[in-house]
């Protein structure tokens, strides 16, 4: 890891320790995601100029209109999909800064990751080199269709909110597989969504408050 970030406290582990501790606190059960987030350094992925803030469990702004996820939501949204299962392949709609694949990539076998703002795409795939995060796959694309060629997922994930699940990312769903994202446009709340053998189940969860997904082509 470089020491971009070095000589401000945030890489002690005490620091990011008093974070973990929070989550557990708010609800999160999920010992297998509390270490996963105990291990990828946030502070590495957001701007300098808001590193003191790192490990407050708050979203932080990217540029581009978009945030770095509160940490709590994170770890809420990894815990659903994950529901205490070894997960395989994943997909995650939204790479932003990369901060949740990192986490994903602590989870599961294989992550693959769609960014369609360029220079997000390009700044998280340079944090993924900077940790040598291996089994995170990065692609510059319009995430709401999609990778059907690495299809199907035993998990999908949005970082964006979204006003309706896009079809092609349901067929790209294993059967057994679960989705979980943030639906609707004032008011916004995580939803599951499940495939089974005789289609799908969607349940709706606690209120949350993201940013919109970005649609159209890259």
């Amino acid at each position: 890891m470089s020491g971009r970030h070095s000589g401000i406290g945030m890489t002690s582990q005490r620091t990011r320790g008093r974070l973990i501790e929070r989550l557990r606190a708010q609800g999160i059960e999920d010992e297998v995601v509390l270490a996963a987030m105990n291990a990828v350094p946030r502070h590495v992925f957001i701007d300098e100029a808001l590193a003191s803030r790192a490990y407050d469990d708050v979203s932080l702004p990217l540029g581009f209109g978009q945030t770095i996820s509160q940490p709590y939501i994170v770890a809420r949204m990894i815990e659903i999909l994950r529901n205490g299962r070894a997960l395989n392949r994943v997909l995650e709609v939204g790479t932003g800064c990369g901060y949740q694949a990192a986490v994903l990539a602590q989870v599961a076998h294989e992550v693959y990751s769609v960014e369609r703002v360029q220079p997000l795409y390009e700044r998280a795939a340079g944090y993924m080199k900077e940790l040598q995060v291996k089994n995170v796959t990065l692609r510059y694309a319009d995430g709401n269709i999609g990778l059907p060629a690495v299809a199907p997922f035993d998990g999908i994930i949005m970082a964006a909110a979204a006003t309706h699940v896009s079809q092609a990312l349901l067929e790209q769903l294993a059967v057994g597989g679960r989705m979980v994202l943030p639906l609707g446009a004032q008011e916004q709340f995580l939803c599951l969504i499940e495939r089974g053998a005789q289609g799908y189940r969607e349940t709706r969860l606690e209120a949350v408050k993201f940013v919109p997904l970005l649609m159209g082509k890259v």
